[in-house]
């Protein structure tokens, strides 16, 4: 027998009691879900979703910020001031409604050459805008883009959904891997004790007892991968519901009823994705209202309220008001104007594009999606079929070994097959299972064949 072949069976064997041994118990602390108990609490749990939320709350404030543009802007302000200017000493001395017969007693020269004065300025105006088309489509676009943002957090949504789906079922199919990788250890325990039986009684060789520890060896293994695979798929479950620690999954029976490609088109349409789109380009649309908006007026009301006194601050020595309508219309800007509205027109052409591809790729999309699931489905049934026979060969070749009518050799190229067929039959169980989740995350449908809500931060 080769040195690497006694290393490999005597690591294996190791690997295999410690493994047997001592992270038993630590899978046993595992908490254990159902399917719509991880989905629901990846709605809310999710970092990537509770990120996004975040931002759907700042954009939010966007509209709220346009439409502060149309709401009174009330100033409250302070002034101080020390002057010899003739033109200000004069007024300020009338603000403060301090102006004598005796300022006149010297003139002109009190007028010419005032002697400094100090003034402070207290005041409070308000202007109101009544015409402003620019902030009421801005308004507008604020609002469109708020409802692009939470379509794409809703198709964010989707996709997390997605992959903890995904993760649920890969969780499910590493278990049976286990159980694969366990039987064909039995397998090769039960062919081992056959080998060690046949050596004895003298109708064997010493080689076959060898071939077949090396074979309980390599099945301990796979054991010891597959075990550490499921450990891995519990902990990036945890991961994807914002927690860390590793959860196990409940065992659920996964009913699936694909129906016809029409019905997934028509589905697609009113993806979350396009949605958004759909909303950007009405966007842009406004953009062109807003350039042209820029060739009309604003018009408003305003008024404001003023004390000055000449010792100190809010005081009121004198006091006065002013009420104000106003029409402020650029009438020239450069050509600014002209740029913006063809700027816009190309934005308009650029957003239709990206509409019309985006519902192309959708539709390719879902196309390749249900024909993803067809092949996963004829995998699957061409997978249990191979187990089928790969269990009957296994059969014939163990008796035909214990009768010698087979090799040892010939034994454990039978049990090679089953277990690729084992494992076969568990990853197509599994892959059919994600192309049909990928047909309807692709049309859009995914949340309702799951029977969940969005939720989160919106």
């Amino acid at each position: 027998m080769k040195v690497s072949s006694v290393i490999r069976l005597i690591v294996g064997v190791l690997f295999f009691i410690l493994f047997s041994f001592v992270p038993l118990t630590a899978m046993a602390s595992d908490r254990a879900m159902s399917l719509k108990e991880t989905l629901s609490l990846a709605m809310t749990g999710n970092p990537k979703l509770r990120a996004l939320g975040q931002s759907i709350l700042a954009e939010r404030e966007n509209v709220g910020i346009a439409g502060s543009y149309l709401l009174p802007k009330i100033i409250a302000e302070e002034r101080f001031m020390r002057t010899s200017n003739p033109a200000y000493a004069f007024s300020i001395k009338m603000n403060q409604q301090r102006f004598s017969g005796e300022d006149l007693a010297g003139a002109p020269d009190t007028f010419n050459r005032p002697a400094p004065i100090s003034d402070f300025q207290t005041s409070l105006s308000l202007e109101q805008a009544l015409f402003a088309p620019k902030a009421s489509i801005g308004i507008d676009m604020a609002k469109k883009e708020l409802t692009a943002r939470e379509r794409e957090f809703d198709r964010n949504q989707e996709e997390v959904a997605l992959k903890v789906y995904k993760t649920f079922l890969g969780i499910q199919t590493a278990k049976s891997f286990v159980s694969a990788a366990e039987a064909g250890i039995a397998d090769a325990q039960a062919h081992l004790r056959v080998a060690e039986l046949r050596y004895q009684e003298g109708l064997g060789i010493y080689s076959d007892v060898l071939r077949a520890r090396v074979a309980v060896a390599t099945a301990a293994e796979r054991s010891v991968s597959a075990k550490r695979n499921l450990e891995t798929a519990k902990r990036v479950l945890g991961l994807m519901l914002g927690l860390i620690e590793s959860i196990d999954t409940i065992p659920e029976k996964h009913v699936i009823a694909v129906r016809e490609l029409e019905y997934y088109y028509e589905a697609s349409r009113d993806r979350k994705d396009l949605k958004a789109m759909e909303q950007r380009s009405g966007n842009a649309e406004n953009l062109l209202r807003m350039a042209n908006s820029g060739y009309l007026p604003v018009v408003g009301i305003g008024g404001s309220v003023q004390a000055n006194d000449h010792k100190r601050p809010l005081g009121a020595e004198g006091d006065s008001w002013q009420v104000m309508a106003f029409l402020r219309w650029e009438l020239f800007d450069g050509t600014k104007r002209e740029h913006e509205r063809t700027k816009a027109r190309y934005k308009i052409a650029e957003a239709e594009e990206y509409l019309a591809g985006m519902k192309k790729e959708i539709a390719f999309q879902v196309y390749d999606a249900f024909l993803g699931v067809g092949e996963a489905r004829d995998g699957q049934e061409l997978a249990r079929s191979a187990l089928e026979s790969s269990e009957e060969g296994m059969r014939i070749v163990r008796t035909r070994y214990e009768n010698s009518l087979a090799s040892m050799i010939e034994l454990l190229d039978m049990q090679a097959s089953l277990d690729a067929s084992r494992a076969g039959t568990v990853a197509k169980e599994g892959a059919y299972l994600a192309s049909v989740a990928d047909l309807w995350f692709q049309s859009g449908t995914l949340l309702n064949e799951l029977g969940i809500a969005g939720k989160g931060g919106r």
